[in-house]
């Protein structure tokens, strides 16, 4: 249909009281006075309905700008539907801070500036002297052991900075947090600071005082802590303002020490800032045995140092290209609803605002992208890049006395270093979380490939918790029982690096023994850690037990699922001593067909319902053997279908019986081809059962 001639438009307007009054004609004259008065007069508009835009014949058969061409053509050749252009706008949209809870949120932050900076200071103490601190507030850390040097005092901060995604645009919604900065005056740190957590110890009191003075101001609805990224060294205070505006926004406090306080070269991976002695409570042994490193800690520190430094970079790299801010808010809704930016260890939406200012500065992502193409890129490089094997970094130096690349894999298992070339951005991320990012990477690029019409619904409105992402699903439960796994498995240099946190110091162990025992039964495995809910200021902090449960995902291959062989080394060779102190009493020695004798683990498993939970007595085995972590406390999720599927079978088996009549009565006589096809059936299981079998060769 093409457009209407000039001038119809119009013509149809003034022809329509001629057409209503002949279609009126007949009726009473007093109906045709109300429906007069009821109708609206031609030509007025009509409330609550759209009118139709009146355009010239110039305007009607006016060529498309080159916005809209580059729009048009933008559009089929990457969103490859109008459709999918029109739900990532509006997604945008929902996530994005409206200016009038800008403008509200940036007056709070004002308030929130005086308040801090009216906070009275105190006199000189002890570290361990904490007598001056009101009943009303606990430190927010564990203090173990309790015993350090150093003194403190609290002055109001140098500098407050507001950093993070407010500050840069690209916070989402619902949940607003601001990041506020809180530089600590270097009168009130010493050298040293950096040695057995005295810089912690300092920024945790420093945050009682603040929340004992702020927890008295009407402004604040409420006055809580948290930790920082599930890190227990690194509580933060959050401030919420006080009635209709109390869910508006939250505000993260981070003290911070001054520019350039601690030197960089005590905080590299390699070196040790945490005393054995110290932490066990021993004297020092004087035998000049090496200290073991502590990269995490080192890490922590180091992030405190950083905090405007990156928010400068990320200012610098997104400027005003809107396109990279949408880009971030979609990563960070897609990571949120994969649950893969929770609690610590997490590919936080940080760690994602990074990634795209290091694929801006090699150019594989343009200031000029829209935010698909920017999530799209940063997608296909997650994929495809193995971070636990090649790392990546901001840093542009040249400088030798910069660690290398391959310093940063001895001591974590991602790397992406930042532009100092100091600090690993993903120095909590473990092996495991990363692996599932790639693996989600894929799945997601392969979505969008596929042009599906349920695309942007399955890749960004879609929550896949990993209940719906796993085959299998296990907790451990109760976590205290990973500080006796921590003891079996010997980690006290772990646990002396992550400040006692004993789940994180057996997280890695214990996902690459599962990995290492599953072998080729398993295709991913990953873990999920709630993050530690926020507490009262008058409460103590909750201790690492206190964190939910542990829960790993199986992802299981199909192929060799059902073994119930675990092929091990022969006798002679020197594998077979390291086989045995793996598996432990469930290795045995066999003699097989081929005359072999080699070492081997055969599970028990008479049904193929029993052969698909064969990945459950592998799980309890070895958490038992080599983390002394009970069966008890390995809740094991699996198999669920098995129940349905065996009645399913049961009801298969009527095939085997049929009625015929007998005398005039019904009776119930044996099916001759359905039991001979069964037979058939059974007969090549036993085959393969046969195949599969061995001699037990005993010594």
């Amino acid at each position: 249909m093409g457009p209407a001639p000039a001038g119809a438009q119009d013509r149809g307007t003034a022809e329509e009281p001629e057409m209503m009054e002949s279609a009126l004609k007949g009726t009473v004259k007093e109906g045709k006075r109300e429906s007069s008065k009821k109708r609206p007069a031609a030509g007025s508009p009509v409330e609550g309905l759209l009118q139709p835009v009146k355009l010239s014949r110039a305007e009607l058969y006016k060529e498309p700008t080159n916005e809209e061409l580059n729009r048009l053509r933008e559009t089929e050749s990457l969103f490859h539907s109008s459709l999918l252009r029109l739900q990532v706008e509006e997604l945008l949209k929902e996530v994005r801070l409206s200016e009038k809870k800008k403008e509200r949120i940036d007056t709070f932050l004002r308030e929130v500036n005086q308040r801090i900076m009216r906070v009275p200071s105190t006199p000189e103490m002890e570290l361990t002297d904490q007598s001056w601190l009101p009943d009303g507030v606990r430190v927010p850390l564990h203090q173990v052991p309790y015993t350090v040097k150093g003194c403190f005092r609290f002055l109001p901060p140098a500098q407050v900075t507001v950093v993070g995604s407010y500050l840069l645009g690209t916070c989402v919604r619902p949940d607003i947090s601001v990041d506020v900065a809180l530089t600590m005056p270097r009168e009130i740190l010493q050298d040293k600071d950096g040695l057995n957590q005295r810089y912690f110890r300092k920024r945790a009191l420093y945050l009682a005082h603040l929340a004992y003075h702020l927890a008295q101001d009407p402004l604040f609805g409420s006055v809580r802590f948290s930790y920082t990224s599930g890190c227990h060294l690194k509580p933060s205070l959050l401030l919420r303002p006080h009635g209709k505006d109390k869910h508006l926004v939250t505000v993260r406090l981070h003290p911070c020490p001054p520019p350039e306080f601690f030197r960089p070269c005590r905080l590299l991976p390699s070196k040790n800032n945490v005393r054995s002695a110290w932490y066990r409570g021993q004297s020092p042994s004087g035998d000049g045995s090496p200290e073991p490193p502590t990269p995490h800690y080192n890490t922590w520190v180091l992030q405190d140092t950083a905090l405007e430094s990156h928010v400068q970079l990320l200012s610098t790299m997104l400027g005003t290209a809107s396109g990279l801010k949408d880009g971030v808010a979609l990563l960070k809704v897609w990571l949120r609803q994969r649950e893969l930016d929770k609690g610590l260890g997490g590919f936080s939406g940080f760690i994602a605002s990074m990634l795209v200012a290091f694929l801006v500065s090699t150019r594989k992502i343009h200031a000029t992208m829209s935010g698909y193409q920017v999530l799209r890129s940063t997608l296909q490089f997650l994929a495809t890049t193995d971070l636990t094997v090649n790392g990546i970094s901001l840093c542009s130096s040249s400088d030798p006395s910069l660690p290398a690349l391959a310093d940063f894999h001895q001591a974590f298992p991602v790397v992406f270093l930042d532009p100092s070339g100091r600090l690993n951005l993903c120095a909590d991320v473990t092996a495991s979380t990363y692996r599932q990012v790639q693996h989600e990477a894929r799945l997601s690029m392969a979505l969008l490939d596929r042009r599906a019409d349920d695309g942007f619904q399955l890749l960004l409105m879609t929550p896949k918790p990993m209940i719906r992402a796993f085959d299998h699903v296990l907790h451990l439960c109760p976590l205290s029982r990973l500080q006796a796994a921590c003891h079996r498995l010997k980690l006290w240099p772990e646990l002396q690096d992550h400040g006692g946190d004993y789940v994180s110091a057996a997280l890695g162990p214990l996902t690459t023994l599962l990995e290492q025992g599953l072998g080729s039964r398993l295709h991913l495995l990953a873990h999920s850690r709630p993050p530690v809910s926020e507490w009262d200021i008058s409460q103590d902090p909750p201790k690492h037990r206190d964190s939910g449960v542990l829960t790993l995902g199986l992802l299981l291959r199909p192929d060799g699922l059902t073994s119930v062989l675990e092929l091990g080394p022969e006798a002679d060779q020197p594998e077979a001593a390291d086989f045995r102190q793996f598996w432990g009493s469930r290795s045995e020695l066999r003699r097989f067909r081929d005359g072999a004798i080699r070492e081997a683990v055969v599970w028990e498993a008479a049904a193929m319902a029993q052969k698909r939970l064969i990945p459950h007595q592998v799980v309890a085995h070895l958490l038992a053997l080599h983390a002394d972590i009970p069966d008890t406390c390995v809740h094991y999720t699996g198999g669920l279908l098995d129940a349905l599927i065996q009645g399913l079978k049961e009801a298969s088996n009527a095939k085997g019986r049929m009625v015929v009549s007998q005398g005039g009565e019904l009776v119930m006589v044996p099916n001759v081809e359905a039991i001979l096809e069964d037979f058939a059936i059974l007969g090549e299981g036993l085959v393969q059962a046969v195949e599969a079998r061995s001699e037990r060769w005993t010594v």
